[in-house]
């Protein structure tokens, strides 16, 4: 089997697989493109725990974690197994890399999940293992949980990073229905450096963004829907990234997505 590149992906609002914006059109393309994994690993930004937790159930469930949408979200169901031999291996690697991990059944598939999931891999007919993200722990440990799971890309496993380029909830422009806004320029400025960072491989001014960036404590004012990308880098083995997509929803989203590889 071909060995899989990481992916970041940006999943946005929950309303994303019913909104006609670039971002899904991208999604629902992506998956074809790359073909078909063996199982796919899901780094959550709404997954948040303390320490490593891989999720070991067979059949996750779906979690609507999420309020004040429309019902037809609430409706959606995101029915792939689970991996639980995949999930146990997943905690031995990251354990052997020294870091604290565990298998977990208590959370499941959650819209960092199966939003772009949804889209990619609308069969839901591939194992998915969820793994979480820890606020507390900063870009490099999320780096070397990514690192860690880097081989199993050569067993044809998809590492995807689910988080947001952009994620400032609270400078959403009123009313919220306004998806299509163009970026203020402070998105814009932090967007352009992250995006020239990773493409050209600078590793650890991206560790330490909240120090280069500009306006990077803005645009992320706590960190959880960064770090996957992390994840995402340190899976692709820790060099440059491939752009795949760019593009803004609510003018405070960046949906960009990245392969690392």
């Amino acid at each position: 089997m071909a060995t899989m590149p990481a992916l970041f992906v940006s999943h946005g609002a929950p309303t994303l697989v019913l909104d006609d914006v670039p971002a899904r059109a991208f999604l629902a393309r992506v998956g074809e493109d790359l073909g078909r994994p063996s199982a796919i690993v899901v780094v959550s930004a709404h997954y948040e725990t303390s320490g490593v937790r891989v999720n070991n159930a067979a059949q996750p469930r779906t979690i609507h974690d999420f309020g004040g949408f429309p019902p037809a979200l609430y409706e959606i169901q995101y029915g792939a197994p689970g991996a639980p031999d995949l999930a146990e291996e997943i905690v031995a690697l990251v354990r052997k890399a020294g870091m604290d991990a565990a298998t977990d059944q208590s959370w499941g598939f959650d819209h960092g999940v199966w939003v772009p999931l949804s889209l990619m891999y609308p069969d839901a007919d591939i194992p998915v293992v969820a793994v979480s993200v820890d606020p507390q722990a900063g870009p490099a440990h999320h780096h070397a949980v990514g690192g860690a799971l880097s081989a199993l890309r050569e067993r044809g496993v998809l590492i995807v990073g689910s988080g947001s380029f952009t994620h400032n909830l609270h400078e959403i422009p009123r009313p919220f229905r306004q998806i299509d806004t163009a970026a203020p320029g402070w998105v814009q400025e932090f967007a352009d450096w992250a995006a020239a960072a990773i493409v050209e491989g600078r590793t650890d001014e991206l560790l330490h963004y909240r120090r280069f960036a500009p306006q990077g404590q803005r645009n992320h004012p706590t960190e959880e829907h960064f770090l996957p990308l992390f994840a995402a880098m340190g899976a692709g083995g820790g060099g440059p990234g491939r752009r795949l997509h760019e593009s803004t929803t609510f003018a405070v989203l960046r949906m960009d997505a990245y392969a690392f590889d």
